[in-house]
């Protein structure tokens, strides 16, 4: 069980005998590996942020869906057989909230954070909107679960539901705040964790139509390298 370090050389034995495709390792020059599902919006958000941070990392993937997750290898980085997870030398983190905050802390230039306490503090409570109350209703598991249970239907039905429930909430409370991006004219933690949401809710279906700033704000990304260069599409497994 890892619960927040192990020895480097340890780590690498362990990242050796994955076996990844479909999802990744990111891993910095002065890092050891992470873990990720390319199309994942954990692992998605992650990307961003270390290339708007200008880190170079290695990637690699995990097949969630045949299963590399529960090995007891990829178990010893993460006990909840979740991604992403991150390795710099002896350092594991295994959750992409703590793993922006980490390289927030660690590598200062480029700021995710405003320095206004009012914008951070808001920053803050869009991320935790969607990594908390969106995100995790539309988890392959849970999603899995509520077919298996009710079938296919209710599965696009639950996810829509959520999403939408989510981004009606973050329209209503990034209203008078957004500017060019969601917070203000530059980009912060708050678009890391809104860009993949709103790839998601593409996915299931929902017309951003009814999201006007979710609508502009995905056009904002598309024009920003760091978000693109981050999308599943171009990931080296895609």
């Amino acid at each position: 069980m890892v619960h927040g370090f192990m020895r480097c050389k340890k780590v690498k034995e362990i990242v050796a005998k994955l076996k990844l495709k479909c999802f990744e390792l990111i891993v910095h020059k002065l890092v050891s590996p992470v873990s990720t599902l390319k199309s994942c919006s954990c692992s998605w958000r992650v990307r961003i942020a270390l290339h708007l941070k200008g880190l170079d990392y290695e990637y690699k993937a995990v097949n969630l869906r045949n299963g590399e997750h529960l090995t007891p290898e990829f178990q010893k980085l993460n006990p909840l057989s979740y991604v992403p997870v991150l390795v710099d030398e002896d350092i594991v983190i295994a959750d992409s909230f703590a793993i922006i905050m980490y390289l927030e802390e660690k590598y200062p230039e480029n700021s995710l954070l405003p320095q206004d306490l009012q914008k951070r503090a808001l920053n803050y409570q869009a991320a935790n909107i969607v990594a908390s109350n969106i995100q995790p209703f539309q988890n392959l598991a849970v999603v899995n679960y509520i077919e298996e249970k009710l079938g296919a239907d209710e599965r696009l039905s639950w996810a829509q539901h959520h999403i939408r429930k989510g981004l009606v909430a973050l329209e209503k409370l990034l209203e008078g705040h957004a500017g060019k991006y969601a917070t203000g004219d530059e980009v912060a933690l708050a678009d890391l964790f809104l860009a993949p949401q709103i790839g998601s809710a593409k996915r299931f279906n929902l017309d951003l139509a009814d999201f006007p700033l979710m609508k502009r704000l995905n056009d904002a990304y598309s024009e920003l390298p760091a978000f693109q260069n981050a999308i599943p599409g171009k990931q080296p497994d895609a």
